[in-house]
């Protein structure tokens, strides 16, 4: 296909060189695209009923039908909807299209050089996000059973699986036996044979939590041996509640051999109201792991905070942000994502006329905050709220997640604090949360 003078604004490089894969085997352009496939449809036959699993190869991947048509589309320079989260920053200010805009620039001629105009492309994955399990240690209060192997373990326990839902298709045993053949039988081989053809260039570490994951320890070991680390940049996004694995060090044994890495540490709170979001975070342990990886890095840029804005993170934002300053590292802030009313741990639950009241309270304090945090507040006054999203289920959304979350207060039984008690701290939204009747 014929390069145009101008570059088409939609055009990503994610579609030529990017393979992600679910820890339920779900394929898609990466882990912020909006596709059919996450009707999941396109691994379990739920439209005509069956239920039957049906998980696809990354060679029928690469060029289907879906992928030709994503790429034809974007260099014909069409909005994609499948790319709403960066084109609204729905996520985050800081858009994945611009990563790989910039991780991958020296291949954008090529992709014009290689691509026909049916978007068929005879280039090959180079990056990664293959997310083997949901194993995780983890059970973040605005997380799940798809992305936690702990919350997955506490659904069963407690019989909190709505059967009924399609959706929870992939937890039943014969489908999760399924998944667990397919991704140890076809998707670490493809991975491996990736690994072995000295194919990869950039891995982004992410599950469940990657640092549990055997294969991150395998792989990577795999790759310093054959002399590629020179080459390869890493990005992890882990809870950092360890950096070790049998007898190797993340730090001494793995990233001192790579071209680059970054570590995005997740942290949403400090102290009580942090470990109270994260469930099974140890604050102390964390800084110590974190403080570890500062010690060892080259520049400021490898350790940043992951900082996910949740409503009862909302009293932590200043804390977050001076933390950041004290450590010296930078701060990658997004607000805690949705696509139903019912995450009542994201502050976008909230009515408009309260959260413009926290916003217009909390960022004059913030002089010094970096400009991550404060262009993620800002553009809450433009995103919408659920109210705003979705007006005709919001209450009902309000009052399922509420529900939820004490019930799982009282499960869990192992924190200090309470969604209540944090919360007390700003009069105007805690009268707002006792408003609604669960």
């Amino acid at each position: 296909m014929k390069k145009p003078n101008k570059r088409p604004p939609t055009l990503c490089m994610a579609p030529w060189t990017h393979s992600y894969i679910s820890p339920q085997s779900e394929r898609r352009m990466c882990c912020a695209s909006k596709e059919p496939a996450q009707g999941f449809e396109q691994y379990i036959d739920s439209k005509p009923g069956t239920g039957k699993y049906i998980p696809i190869t990354l060679d029928e991947h690469w060029n289907s039908d879906h992928m030709r048509s994503v790429r034809k589309r974007m260099m014909n320079g069409e909005t994609l909807p499948e790319c709403e989260v960066c084109d609204n920053k729905l996520l985050n200010t800081d858009v994945y299209r611009s990563y790989f805009q910039h991780l991958f620039e020296n291949k954008y001629s090529s992709i014009w050089e290689t691509t026909n105009d049916q978007g068929y492309t005879t280039l090959k994955p180079v990056s990664w996000d293959y997310r083997f399990s949901n194993l995780c240690n983890f059970k973040c209060r605005m997380c799940g059973d798809m992305l936690s192997s702990a919350w997955e373990t506490e659904e069963r326990q407690h019989n909190m699986i709505d059967w009924s839902n399609p959706k929870n298709n992939w937890m039943r045993p014969d489908i999760r036996k399924q998944i667990k053949n397919f991704q140890q039988d076809q998707v670490e081989q493809e991975f491996a044979q990736a690994v072995e053809e000295h194919r990869v260039e950039e891995i982004y570490w992410v599950g469940g939590e990657p640092l549990m994951y055997e294969q991150h320890w395998q792989y990577m070991r795999r790759i310093i041996e054959l002399n590629d680390g020179h080459k390869v940049y890493a990005r992890y996004n882990t809870n950092l509640s360890t950096v070790e694995y049998r007898n190797l060090n993340l730090y001494r044994d793995i990233l001192c051999y790579l071209r680059d890495w970054q570590i995005c540490a997740s942290l949403d709170g400090t102290e009580e109201i942090g470990e109270y979001i994260r469930t099974g975070l140890n604050y102390s342990r964390w800084l110590e792991n974190f403080t570890e990886g500062i010690e060892t890095a080259n520049n400021s840029r490898q350790l940043r905070i992951d900082f996910t804005l949740t409503l009862p993170g909302l009293f932590e934002v200043k804390k977050i942000s001076e933390l950041s300053r004290k450590l010296g590292v930078g701060l990658l802030s997004k607000v805690c994502f949705a696509f139903t009313p019912d995450i009542v741990m994201s502050p976008m639950c909230l009515p408009r006329p309260i959260l413009n009241n926290w916003l217009d309270k909390t960022i004059p304090t913030l002089k010094d905050a970096p400009s991550s945090l404060l262009d993620v507040l800002h553009f809450m006054y433009k995103r919408p709220t659920f109210q705003e999203q979705w007006p005709d289920d919001y209450e009902e959304g309000l009052i399922k997640g509420k529900k939820r979350l004490l019930q799982l207060e009282k499960i869990r039984g192992d924190s200090k604090i309470t969604i209540d008690t944090i919360l007390e701290e700003d009069t105007e939204i805690y009268e707002w949360w006792a408003s609604i009747d669960c």
